[in-house]
């Protein structure tokens, strides 16, 4: 079992004025997007990574010592029925129970102790709405264990609300409508990723707090139907949410590069998102990475009634959905996190907007959203 390395020492939240981790030297081969390098000590401020997926085959002994202060889980597959999730929730929690150094986050503040205290969390997230079926309230059980945020719709159009690859979006439907009464009344974050244009934006207009974005990229800069417009970004910065940008290559990728798209061309779509919404506060991470083994899947039934999301990137990159070259150049690892850092320092950030993208910010969504929630209840 690897040891916890050494807790951050006491600060602003920032960063400032600490040293940025290193990598710890392996001969190992890296093959599998799911094997991340370690780092020989913490951020010096919380990161949380909005998207991820952890597998059976996962490290957890060592998920503390990637740099991530708590991974946003996709909890079960999307278009999972209501009582496959639930079985997936008591799995979770109670992998997360015996643990040693990953605990489940309730709170924004489990993951700033748990920081502190030299340990990872897990916030539990769905990328779909099609469990709640016919019943929105479902979503107050799901909150009660331990369900932190969801995502309306995966793709395609459901009961809920319109998809981003299918072939119209018809918005909300009331049904829609009571989820994200629901979803505002209990504390869940809602995530527009995944959702058609019109849905997205009916989304952030409609719920009373503000949304998330948990791995969207602008499309004003790649226009790819899985990324968002600005006007949309902009209305999310107005109502204070956060759009967590993500390094998987096609949603990077420019369109008669014919190469792989870099760390640099990443960074790009942070500065277009800051220029746009006046600043960083509406900006956060989400990787799309892995924690042990992305299973190799049949093909899916529904992917011939829909758009392609990954288009002329599948013709220049390896398809292998296990690649880590399916992510950007220079960022598809955690131990690349301090490169990150580094790259956004040499743009003109400063410390508290680092430490904002790569977590503050999608903190101060959830302790808006929960304290929210704690008034109406």
């Amino acid at each position: 079992m690897s040891a916890a390395p050494p807790a951050p020492a006491a600060g602003d939240g920032t960063g400032a004025g600490h040293p940025l981790p290193a990598p710890v030297p392996s001969e190992a081969e890296r093959t599998n997007r799911g094997t991340h390098g370690l780092l020989d000590g913490p951020m010096p401020f919380p990161v949380i990574d909005a998207c991820v997926q952890i597998w059976n085959d996962a490290d957890f002994a060592a998920a503390h010592r990637h740099g991530v202060a708590c991974y946003a889980v996709t909890t079960w597959w999307p278009r999972v029925p209501f009582e496959e999730a639930l079985h997936a929730m008591r799995v979770w929690r109670r992998r997360l129970a015996e643990a040693p150094n990953l605990d489940l986050a309730g709170a924004a503040e489990d993951v700033r102790r748990a920081w502190r205290e030299g340990r990872a969390t897990v916030m539990l997230a769905s990328q779909d709405g099609e469990i709640l079926g016919d019943d929105p309230e479902r979503l107050e059980l799901l909150h009660a264990l331990g369900l932190r945020m969801m995502i309306p719709a995966y793709n395609r159009n459901n009961r809920l609300c319109g998809g981003a690859l299918d072939t119209n979006d018809p918005g909300f439907s009331g049904l829609g409508r009571t989820a994200i009464e629901v979803a505002n009344r209990v504390g869940v974050l809602l995530d527009g990723t995944h959702l058609g244009p019109r849905s997205a934006r009916e989304l952030v207009d409609r719920s009373a707090e503000p949304v998330v974005f948990s791995h969207s990229n602008p499309a004003a800069v790649v226009p790819n139907p899985r990324n968002v417009p600005d006007a949309t970004i902009r209305a999310v910065a107005e109502r204070d949410g956060v759009v967590c940008l993500v390094n998987w290559g096609p949603l990077v990728y420019r369109a008669g590069s014919r190469r792989r798209p870099t760390l640099a061309e990443f960074l790009d779509l942070i500065d277009h998102v800051a220029d746009r919404t006046g600043g960083t506060r509406a900006i956060g991470l989400g990787t799309d990475f892995s924690l042990g083994s992305y299973p190799i899947k049949g093909r899916d039934r529904w992917g011939a009634h829909y758009a392609p999301a990954r288009g002329e990137h599948d013709t220049v990159v390896t398809t292998w959905p296990r690649a880590p070259e399916r992510f950007v150049e220079g960022f598809d690892d955690y131990a690349q996190l301090p490169d990150v850092v580094r790259g956004l320092r040499e743009r003109g950030y400063d410390d508290a907007d680092v430490a904002g993208m790569l977590g503050g910010n999608l903190m101060r969504v959830w302790d808006r959203v929960a304290a929210a929630a704690a008034g109406r209840n």
